[in-house]
């Protein structure tokens, strides 16, 4: 996505500076073209050298830098960038941003741009706090500046508190929704379930499947990047969740079933990618099983049907499935579909090498409830997940007449 992309990185005075430096890295592998401008107070922390080498182009900092071929490259770089991004920003950035203050090359280039802005703060945790500075975020969020929150930890004060620099990661993924062109999902409240449940058998053991939650994370990231405020329901999984999700962790089907349940009311689409263990152990052992047993028997009982039960209580949204099978695909999937009466059915054949559990590729089969049956070829979950949403909003927009329920 960044690739060709045009990005000015502002960075001011703060401590964070250092950062800007692993954010430059990053923003240069991925292909994006990157001026850095450097305010004067920023060049005391890191200095432009090490950003000119990064980067492979000069570093700008003053209104009339003799680096420059002319005294107006302000408004060129305003005009042809895609994106111009401020980390850190300082109270300061932010107060002189908020304000319209043009004193310096970064806050002219403010004024002058109309492309999208993304200010990453970093102060101390007092700052941050200040009603001063938060009317100043409020201020520029009005007015359609992406302003992140700061992360929590010990600051540069050696005290503790919000005020630190999101990690890169965090940066990169605001930058990308930022940047994406389709917000088909805007105003859209989409509920995903990812990863495996665990089913227990005794205080150290449980039932469990190979699911990774790549899939459900896919989705919700995918939902989040198209302008959908997302509900993650997640079993037990080694991911971070995507930043902007409301994250919800459980580890038993039937924890995963309360937290749907609970945010399914006000939920537009339901997407189920979470693989739920099928049975769990009728009585869990309190103490740990002895394993010098040479036969162990144990009682199974069915776990929550989630995905039926929310069909079966849903009005108008739009339901989806995930069936993981072995042979039959299509139709396993298809009889699955229809025992559940949902929307859609996102089928794949978890037996092959290199797609579905644990794997960063897929490839799925699409079945919905009109009879439409369509293909997608492998390629990384991410994909997919676009894949999936593209045909919820084709066969929302449809309106098939005969819906056989």
């Amino acid at each position: 996505m960044l690739k060709g992309k045009e990005i000015i990185l502002g960075v001011t005075g703060s401590i964070a500076a250092y950062k800007a430096v692993y954010l430059l890295r990053e923003l240069t592998r991925l292909g994006a073209g990157v001026t850095v401008v450097l305010t004067g107070h920023a060049q005391k922390f890191v200095g432009p050298l090490t950003f000119r080498t990064l980067s492979g182009r000069p570093v700008l900092s003053d209104l009339f830098d003799p680096q420059t071929d002319a005294a107006v490259e302000h408004v060129a770089l305003a005009t042809r960038c895609h994106a111009l991004i401020v980390a850190p920003a300082t109270a300061n950035l932010l107060a002189k941003a908020a304000h319209g203050i043009a004193d310096d090359f970064l806050t002219t280039l403010l004024l002058a741009t109309r492309a999208p802005v993304l200010m990453v703060p970093a102060m101390d945790g007092e700052m941050w706090d200040h009603a001063a500075v938060r009317g100043n975020v409020t201020t520029l969020r009005a007015r359609g500046v992406t302003v992140l929150e700061p992360d929590a930890g010990e600051l540069a004060s050696g005290l503790a508190g919000k005020g630190r620099l999101p990690e890169i990661d965090v940066i990169l993924e605001a930058l990308y929704r930022l940047l994406s062109p389709v917000k088909d999902l805007a105003g859209e409240r989409v509920l995903v379930t990812a990863g495996p449940t665990r089913e227990p058998v005794d205080p150290v053991r449980y039932f469990s499947n190979r699911s990774s939650g790549k899939m459900g994370n896919a989705l919700a990231l995918a939902a989040l990047r198209r302008g959908a405020e997302v509900v993650l329901v997640s079993g037990p999984t080694s991911l971070t969740p995507p930043p902007g999700a409301v994250f919800v962790p459980v580890e038993t089907a039937e924890e995963m079933r309360e937290a749907v349940l609970q945010h399914l009311p006000a939920t537009t689409i339901v997407i189920k990618a979470a693989a739920v263990a099928d049975y769990r152990p009728k009585e869990a052992n309190a103490v740990k099983i002895k394993s010098r047993q040479e036969v162990l028997t144990l009682a199974l009982a069915p776990t929550p049907d989630i995905l039926k039960e929310v069909a079966a209580r849903k009005g108008d949204q739009f339901v989806v499935g995930f069936a993981a099978e072995t042979h039959d695909v299509k139709r396993n999937a298809r009889e699955k579909l229809e025992a559940k009466r949902i929307d859609l059915m996102v089928a794949n054949d978890v037996s092959r090498a290199g797609i579905g559990f644990e794997a960063d590729d897929n490839q799925v089969t699409l079945l919905d409830r009109w009879g439409g049956v369509i293909e997608l070829p492998r390629m990384p979950k991410l994909q997919v997940a676009d894949g999936v949403l593209d045909r919820i909003l084709s066969l929302r927009a449809q309106k098939p007449a005969k819906v056989p329920r």
